[in-house]
């Protein structure tokens, strides 16, 4: 008996260390507890070689747009850390410097100014070195120029009855596709498979009318979020704790189906064993943690939420979609 009792105490001690537990009306084990001496029995001492032996990285997920990685053995303010570093300190391109010669469009110059700079721009900052200050010009080696030289006209071939402004006018929409590179200096040779210039060509910049036009010329410069966010990589970087389910007791026939549409799609599937329907949990990463389940008196003791606490799943999407809608 007191074995068992001392493995019950070690299991519910692992738990307090380990999982945050959801509960009806509140959340169990938030705060971090496995500091030196607080668990008799538990060297919860820091070393480096235990640190290098329990953490590691696993990419999940990564295209042009988006990345998803998780990161487990690690505290909730190392987690954070590297949402800020993703956030204020990986350097990106940016325009930083507008040189308006002639807007004749509605929009005011510091206002057109501004769409500019969150303009998101592919180059590779790694190519490219700071700015230093007091330079007002720059080279090749720390600057991308870009122009933008554009003039609405009337379309000869528009008919005469049209009310259409797509049809009535050429060049009335100015596009993030109308700015064009620049090169300076030999970045023409050095950059000549880059493709230097805005990430998505579909952002609208201004709407023109017959007779208005723009002329502007772009200085784009290597900078960090911590400056200004428009040097951000990431449009926003988050995480959050991998979500553990467990199924206390078998779940069958109609409460299994009804167990399934409690969580996110995937969390729960349902399978025949010997002609009935029973509840099995699949992916629990997929879940939210709406606690939709714990409203149903008759499955809430049939499942035990959590979340693991050292496993965080991170995700950013990159600066492709930083908000030009102002």
């Amino acid at each position: 008996k007191t074995g068992a009792k001392m493995a019950a105490t070690m299991s519910n001690v692992d738990e307090i260390r380990n999982r945050v537990i959801l509960g009806e009306f509140d959340i169990k084990n938030v705060h971090t507890t496995d500091y030196p001496g607080n668990y008799p029995g538990y060297d919860d001492t820091w070393n480096l070689q235990k640190f290098q032996k329990n953490f590691r990285i696993d990419v999940v997920q990564m295209d042009e747009t988006s990345l998803e990685f998780d990161m487990v053995g690690i505290d909730a303010a190392l987690a954070n850390a590297f949402r800020r570093i993703l956030l204020a300190e990986v350097p990106t391109m940016a325009v930083e410097k507008v040189l308006i010669y002639n807007n004749t469009s509605i929009i005011q110059d510091e206002i057109l100014a501004h769409r500019l700079g969150l303009i998101p721009i592919k180059a590779d900052p790694r190519l490219f070195e700071y700015r230093s200050a007091g330079d007002e010009e720059g080279t090749e080696i720390d600057t991308i120029q870009l122009q933008l030289k554009i003039k609405c006209t009337r379309n000869p071939r528009a008919t005469k009855d049209s009310a259409d402004p797509r049809e009535l006018y050429l060049n009335h929409m100015v596009y993030s596709k109308d700015m064009k590179w620049a090169p300076i200096g030999n970045q023409a040779d050095v950059f000549a498979d880059a493709n230097i210039g805005p990430v998505h060509g579909d952002i609208l910049l201004a709407q023109l009318r017959p007779g208005q036009e723009l002329d502007i010329v772009m200085h784009c410069v290597k900078g960090i979020g911590q400056d200004h966010a428009k040097f951000s990589p990431v449009a926003t970087a988050s995480y959050r704790l991998l979500p553990e389910i467990t199924l206390m007791e078998t779940v069958e026939g109609e409460k299994a189906e009804r167990l399934k549409r409690c969580f996110s799609p995937g969390v729960i599937e349902v399978e025949n064993h010997g002609g009935k329907v029973v509840a099995k949990v699949v992916n629990s990463r997929l879940d939210t943690c709406s606690r939709e389940v714990l409203r149903h008196d008759d499955l809430k003791n049939a499942v035990k939420l959590a979340r693991v606490r050292d496993h965080f799943i991170c995700s950013g999407v990159t600066s492709h979609s930083k908000n030009t809608d102002c």
